[in-house]
């Protein structure tokens, strides 16, 4: 069976060693190319600045720092599908239709999301 990661460069960004870890071995078994995992916001600036993406799953919060700088960056540097995993409620209204999925999470449920999010990003 084919999966929808299939050749997609998706950055991790996660500050949570053990979860970042088990993400991304979730996504290579689905085929994805994963860059990362990141754990700063000044690290995945970085990475969105020089590298080409399909596709990013972002904490909301990194070592207490929120990581909306981040989302801002995506979205003006290209034209990919985010995923935030939330731990709070509270997102700003430029990030609304940002999809998001909450904490706590399985890397099951994040290849999922991210499957469909590519899935649907593909078909805009």
């Amino acid at each position: 069976m084919a999966h929808q990661l299939a050749g997609k460069r998706v950055l991790i960004v996660e500050d949570e060693q053990m979860l970042a870890e088990y993400l991304a071995d979730a996504m290579v078994a689905e085929g994805a190319e994963v860059i990362g995992p990141v754990a700063t916001v000044n690290a995945a600036l970085d990475v969105i600045a020089n590298t080409p993406l399909d596709g990013v799953t972002l904490d909301l919060k990194l070592a207490g720092e929120m990581t909306f700088r981040v989302s801002d960056a995506l979205a003006a540097a290209m034209s990919i599908h985010i995923l935030d995993r939330i731990c709070a409620a509270d997102v700003p209204t430029r990030h609304a239709n940002v999809s998001r999925v909450k904490k706590p999470v399985t890397p099951g449920i994040v290849c999922h999301a991210r499957e469909a999010a590519i899935v649907a990003h593909s078909k805009d």
